[in-house]
Formats: structure tokens, C-alpha cells, sequence
């Protein structure tokens, strides 16, 4: 049975396919090549993959990302479609669907939303309610550097509180419009903001929002 992180990641191979290795994405300073390269380097090379989040690890996630981007990009495209190897922890159904959902849907809509045509997709109700609970867990997480109050809010009124702080801004939109939003993708999202405009003027300036 397909999952949620298997059709995300199809749908990325598939959109990375189409644009070529030169397009734009939502990640500063990223082609779309770039962006290959960062997914495969993620799920095949743990020794490397730390750098996102160790400090100490970045000159050598550098290394090795490029090394990973200077591969043909069509070989790229074909590790991202089969996976992770064989005895990774990814090929697990229960890990796969717990990492990489939000990897991948994230990094989806950055090659989409990059470009000048992009419309938003519609997505089933049973998937943003996958999503919710993901950005729910953590949503702290991705807040803690914010410089202000930070409450994520459903149209149905469910919230998420991001970070604890006055002045408060609500961001209201779809789960899957506030995850782009709380990774730091806020002019991409389309959501609404209220609260104090100082604020707001603050958080969309800041760069603290997401990992």
C-alpha cells in the first residue's frame, strides 16, 4: 500500500524531472539540482547528513553535497525514486512515513512554489490531518527562535503555539500552508497574520523561523 511519504516522494522526482537541474527553489541559493543532491545525500549518507543540524559537520555535508550535485542529475532522479538503501532505517514503512512526509512535501512545494505559474494543489483532508499532527509535535521546535508570540491556527480553531511571547501573532491558513509557513517559507505561505503590525513586520523579516 502506498503512503503518504511514497506518493510526496514521487511527485518530488517527477516535479524535479520536469523542471531540470537549473530551476529555482524556495531554498535560498538552491537550484533544483542542489535541492536532488540534498535529498539523496539526507537518506544515503548519515555521515554527512548530520551537518543540517551540527555545526561541526557542515564543512563536510558541504564536501559531499557537492560531490552528490556533481553527479548526472538524471542518476540523482532515480536515487530519489528508489529510495534509501537496502539496510537504511528509511526502508522501514513506520520511518519512512514519520521523516520524510514533511521532507517531502516541503521540498515539493519549494520547487513548485518557485515558479512564476505555480497553482496550489488540493490536498485530501485525511493528508492535512497527517500533516497537522506532524507540525502539532513540532511546532515548538520550528518557533523557538522567533522574536515574538507565535500561534498556529487552523480555520477550524485548533491551535498550535509555536512560541510562547507577547506581542502574539496568529497565523491562520490550512495545516499544509502553515508548515510551509513555521519552515520558514512565510512569503510562499498562503496564510493570514494578525496581531500587533510591528510584530508581524518582525516575524516576516526574521529568519529564525524553521530549522
Amino acid at each position: 500500500m502506498s503512503t503518504f511519504a511514497q506518493r510526496e516522494r514521487l511527485l518530488l522526482a517527477d516535479l524535479l524531472e520536469t523542471t531540470g537541474p537549473d530551476a529555482p527553489t524556495l531554498c535560498e541559493g538552491w537550484q533544483t539540482r542542489d535541492l536532488a543532491a540534498h535529498v539523496v545525500v539526507r537518506e544515503r549518507r548519515p555521515d554527512a547528513a548530520g551537518g543540517t543540524l551540527i555545526k561541526q559537520l557542515a564543512p563536510r555535508l558541504e564536501k559531499v553535497m557537492a560531490e552528490y550535485a556533481a553527479k548526472p542529475y538524471e542518476e540523482l532522479i532515480q536515487l530519489i525514486r528508489t529510495g534509501p538503501p537496502r539496510f537504511s532505517p528509511f526502508q522501514l514503512k513506520q520511518v519512512d512515513e514519520a521523516a520524510n512526509i514533511v521532507e517531502f512535501y516541503v521540498h515539493t512545494e519549494d520547487v513548485r512554489r518557485a515558479q512564476p505559474d505555480w497553482t496550489p494543489r488540493e490536498l485530501d483532508p485525511v493528508f492535512q490531518e497527517s500533516l497537522w499532527s506532524r507540525l502539532e509535535r513540532t511546532a515548538r521546535l520550528l518557533g523557538r527562535g522567533v522574536p515574538t508570540g507565535l500561534v498556529l491556527r487552523r480555520p477550524d480553531g485548533q491551535t498550535a503555539v509555536a512560541h510562547r511571547g507577547a506581542p502574539v501573532v496568529t497565523v491562520t491558513g490550512e495545516p499544509s500552508e502553515l508548515l510551509m509557513f513555521a519552515f520558514g517559507r512565510q512569503s510562499a505561505a498562503r496564510v493570514e497574520l494578525d496581531g500587533d503590525e510591528n510584530a508581524i513586520a518582525k516575524l516576516h523579516g526574521s529568519k529564525q523561523v524553521g530549522i
